[in-house]
């Protein structure tokens, strides 16, 4: 499954929604993939959406779909 995760740069500042980045997973469950961006990054994960069907497509069409891989 893929996920999109939605997360800040830093813990270290309130989340602004301005400053929200995004990066795409591939894994095998929603907790899986927290796990992976929580022990391979420093990042505020502020949410992660399963991605599948026409959302998949739709993202898959943008130039900054990469799946990142740890």
């Amino acid at each position: 499954m893929i996920f999109k995760v939605y997360y800040q740069e830093t813990k270290e500042r309130n989340p602004k929604r301005e400053q929200t980045k995004s990066l795409f997973i591939e894994a095998d469950s929603l907790v899986d993939a927290r796990s992976r961006v929580e022990k391979n990054t420093p990042y505020n994960i502020e949410l992660i959406q399963e991605l599948d069907g026409n959302h998949l497509a739709y993202e898959q069409e943008n130039a900054d779909f990469t799946l990142v891989e740890f």
